[in-house]
């Protein structure tokens, strides 16, 4: 039914993080949509005594409909943690825990018991410590979706950031960049700032991988090479794209007035600018998935967990972006 609330998961990732109190923060505001946290219930109480915050958990009854949800109230999915979390503690047992929580959601959201997913911040290094290979929510997402491919996008307000290459180390980089991924990667970011963003025609700015885009040759064929022949092709098929721009002036007021999303070639060449212009109110977002997935856009903050300090700023944009997304796909 249309007027049914939305029904949305929320995973605090790392307990010993600020997490699971950014979470209990983000419930004292009422929501029009039931907010359900994949989380051990224990956790989140201590937390929100810890924050001198009122906190009223209920069970998920995923059978009945969505209820909105109200100040100082969370839904519920209960997951055990392995070993008791302390703050700034990092400890490898949980890192089981960590990824519990997301296989839940995960389910629910392609059982469609949640219409969207948002994550709080996990700490890499610590699942890796546990054994695990995993390099960012991002690629497990794609991975247990069984998602063949997926683009990184952050927003904050109107700027809008996604990336040719995510996790890899910077000498990397260049062999990645193909005809083949940034096609791929163009195809996902356009079709999505449709389907999910409401944009008719995106436009889209395409950043060069070298320096001034290579200086016509000078400082690197890549532009030359893989980057403009690509780009010709899919403006042939009809994608607006602008580019390769040099990364150093895409970022300017008037080049971001003119694009719907700008893309950067690797990590650090886009993110650090929507970082500066919109830390703690960036959200992080997975394109290309059969759900709906964003996240905040900063870490675990291990030294702020349990400090009362921390900002919930970035997980209410996450919530609000998530929430659009999922009405525009009912």
């Amino acid at each position: 039914m249309p007027d049914t609330p939305l029904r949305i998961a929320l995973t605090p990732g790392e307990p010993a993080g600020i997490g699971p109190e950014i979470c209990v923060a983000l419930a004292q505001q009422p929501q029009p949509i039931e907010l359900v946290a994949v989380a051990d219930p224990a956790l989140l109480q201590e937390r929100a005594a810890l924050s001198g915050l009122p906190l009223v958990l209920r069970t998920l009854k995923p059978g009945n409909p969505p209820q909105a949800t109200r100040a100082g109230e969370l839904c519920i999915l209960p997951v055990p943690l392995r070993t008791a979390a302390r703050c700034g503690q990092l400890d490898s047992r949980n890192a089981a825990y960590v990824l519990e929580t997301l296989d839940h959601a995960i389910q629910g959201c392609i059982a469609n018991t949640f219409d969207a997913l948002v994550t709080g911040p996990v700490h890499k290094g610590v699942i890796n410590d546990a054994g695990v290979t995993f390099t960012g929510h991002t690629e497990y997402l794609a991975q247990a979706t069984h998602t063949a491919h997926v683009v990184m996008l952050l927003a904050a307000g109107s700027l809008r950031v996604a990336l040719a290459t995510t996790h890899v180390p910077l000498a990397q980089v260049s062999g990645l960049i193909t005809p083949q991924l940034l096609e791929r990667v163009i195809r996902i970011l356009h079709n999505d700032l449709q389907a999910r963003f409401g944009i008719a025609q995106p436009r889209i700015k395409v950043c060069g991988l070298n320096p001034h885009a290579g200086e016509g040759g000078h400082l690197g064929r890549e532009e030359i090479d893989i980057i403009t022949p690509t780009l010709r092709k899919l403006g042939a098929a009809g994608i607006t794209l602008d580019g390769p721009v040099p990364a150093d002036t895409a970022f300017t007021p008037d080049s971001i007035r003119q694009a719907d999303a700008i893309l950067a070639m690797y990590h650090d060449q886009g993110l650090p600018v929507l970082k500066h212009v919109g830390f703690g109110r960036a959200v992080n977002i997975t394109l290309g998935l059969p759900v709906i997935r964003t996240s905040v856009d900063h870490g675990t903050a291990l030294d702020l967990a349990g400090s009362g300090r921390a900002d919930c700023g970035s997980l209410h944009a996450a919530l609000e972006t998530a929430m659009h997304m999922a009405r525009r796909s009912r």
